[in-house]
């Protein structure tokens, strides 16, 4: 399975961005799961992304912030211009961007999803995210990020 590409390794390869992946393994119902994962690959936790698929105002959205901090709703839906933001319900996240729970990545979603970063993502020269699946990161640049992405920059995330 670690061979097996996802739609965001596609993606990455299709655009010819320059990118790496680093497989892990850690138990996807762990507490602290995204703490793990940056122990797991030996990087700081600030580096690591999770991607949450959120409803602003009913439409769905993605934040893209590091695992160190709690998602900031009021700081989420201020960034897209909407008024309330909720976490999407999992059955609705795992739709939408055709992945599951713990391997969403804010790459090669069935339905590209607006998407807001975290501004702290641009203090380093790679961040990981998601690949697709769980038990595999990409390490991308930022910049490549929300090219790829479309996404908005803000700060979203409680630290």
């Amino acid at each position: 399975m670690a061979g097996q590409g996802t739609p965001a390794t596609a993606l990455l390869a299709k655009r010819k961005i320059a990118h790496r992946t680093h497989p892990y393994t850690v138990d996807p119902d762990a507490s602290n799961y995204g703490a793990l994962v940056a122990a797991a690959l030996g990087v700081p936790p600030e580096r690591v992304f999770k991607s949450l698929v959120t409803e602003v105002d009913g439409g769905l959205t993605v934040a893209v912030v590091p695992v160190t901090g709690e998602l900031d709703l009021k700081a989420l839906a201020a960034a897209v211009g909407g008024k309330r933001a909720a976490l999407a319900d999992r059955a609705v996240a795992e739709r939408a961007t055709g992945y599951v729970r713990g391997g969403i990545s804010p790459l090669g979603q069935r339905k590209r999803l607006p998407t807001v970063l975290d501004a702290s993502a641009l203090d380093f020269p790679t961040v990981y995210v998601s690949a697709g699946r769980r038990g595999l990161q990409l390490e991308l640049a930022p910049a490549d990020l929300v090219a790829l992405t479309d996404a908005r920059t803000a700060s979203l995330a409680t630290r």
